[in-house]
């Protein structure tokens, strides 16, 4: 068979305007190739936006905490953080005061989380699947109402929470709990839905596992990378946090900073930026937690497949015993 030349396409076009017409297969690759390069030149150019809206921030603030008024770079600032013990004795207070605070404050926030939204979730899946919409009603409401409205219902649970434990910022983790609930409830949502909770309880109760051993052993290692996603948000928010904390006269790490830019704006920016830094490194390591496949023996997967398989053999002389 001939191959079809452009002059034969030419032809087939003038005769039949309607017809499809199939090119030659030597114009098919430069054509791909060029669709390829100019793909990869979108993707670059979004990367480079992307990159750019993440680093030029952070250039600007290494700019700010070495700029001197009269124009010249000075390293005195980071100077001054490298030798920690040279700062003034009240300051060091502050941001010690107000990092262990927020240290804290993450930490019972994403246990309160978790304690609270995966037992409840997995239950209304399994006992109450009409009252999913409730559950994800209330979840998602704290979207609707502002930070200073919240604080305008919290201050006098505050009050009482005063009275009663301390004044410490450490118990703003119930406030923060109720913030971070529609982030956490979509993220563990996700989770929930891309696995069978009904069948894996009913296995795992069948084989005599109790209701904390079916979340703790079937329901969490299944989602994982969900978990991993809402403690990555709850740890988001409780880190950039400052609205709530500074109406109730809490100090957190945002507080500390802000009070720290009143009397040294280099040293609070240059404080900003190392704890930005290390917060996107606590990320990458929740990212990379939650996108790690357990391989091997630990699997608990292949451990149940593996004692099932043991099993099966046990099981066949007990039932031709039973049989004869």
């Amino acid at each position: 068979m001939a191959p079809v030349t452009d002059a034969g396409i030419g032809l087939v076009a003038e005769e039949f305007p309607g017809a499809p017409v199939v090119g030659p297969r030597r114009t098919s690759r430069p054509l791909r190739a060029a669709r390829r390069r100019r793909q990869r030149i979108i993707r670059w150019c979004v990367v480079a936006a992307v990159m750019a809206f993440f680093v030029i921030p952070l250039v600007a603030m290494v700019d700010f905490t070495t700029r001197l008024l009269s124009g010249k770079r000075s390293a005195i600032t980071w100077k001054s953080l490298l030798h920690f013990s040279t700062v003034d004795e009240d300051t060091r207070a502050l941001l010690s005061d107000g990092l262990k605070s927020s240290v804290i404050l993450v930490l019972l926030t994403v246990v309160i989380m978790l304690v609270l939204l995966v037992p409840t979730m997995v239950w209304v899946r399994l006992r109450a699947p009409r009252l999913v919409r409730l559950v994800e009603f209330v979840c998602l409401l704290p979207l609707t109402i502002p930070a200073i409205v919240l604080v305008v219902g919290l201050a006098p649970i505050y009050r009482g929470i005063a009275h009663i434990l301390s004044t410490k910022a450490i118990w703003l983790c119930f406030a923060y709990v109720i913030l971070v609930l529609p982030y956490a409830y979509r993220a563990l949502d996700a989770g929930l839905s891309a696995i069978d909770v009904k069948t894996l309880s009913e296995a795992a109760r069948s084989l005599g596992s109790s209701w904390p051993g079916v979340i703790w052993h079937i329901v969490l290692p299944n989602i994982r990378s969900a978990v991993a996603g809402a403690c990555f948000l709850a740890v988001a928010l409780v880190l950039g946090e400052f609205t709530i904390a500074n109406l109730l006269s809490k100090n957190n790490l945002q507080t500390s900073l802000v009070q720290l830019g009143a009397a040294d704006p280099r040293l609070a920016m240059a404080l900003a930026l190392i704890t930005l830094l290390l917060a996107f490194l606590l990320f990458f390591v929740l990212s990379s937690f939650g996108s790690r496949r357990r391989t091997g023996t630990s699997s608990p997967e292949k451990r149940s497949a593996r004692k099932s398989l043991k099993a099966v053999p046990a099981a066949g002389p007990t039932i031709g015993k039973a049989t004869r």
